[in-house]
């Protein structure tokens, strides 16, 4: 099954093959980054310190 046709079919998504295969282009060209523990322990801390300002 191709990628239109899982769309469709899965999804009830129908899109043109120009949107679809521009889409993929662009994210084969962007890098992926992986959370680090110290990053993740960053945003807890951001995330906490939020929740704080908020409920005071």
């Amino acid at each position: 099954m191709g990628l239109l046709s899982l769309s469709t079919t899965k999804f009830q998504l129908l899109v043109s093959s120009g949107t679809v295969y521009s889409l993929l282009y662009s994210l084969e060209r962007k890098r992926v980054y992986k959370l680090t523990e110290k990053g993740a322990k960053t945003i807890e801390t951001i995330l906490s310190a939020n929740d704080k300002i908020k409920t005071s």
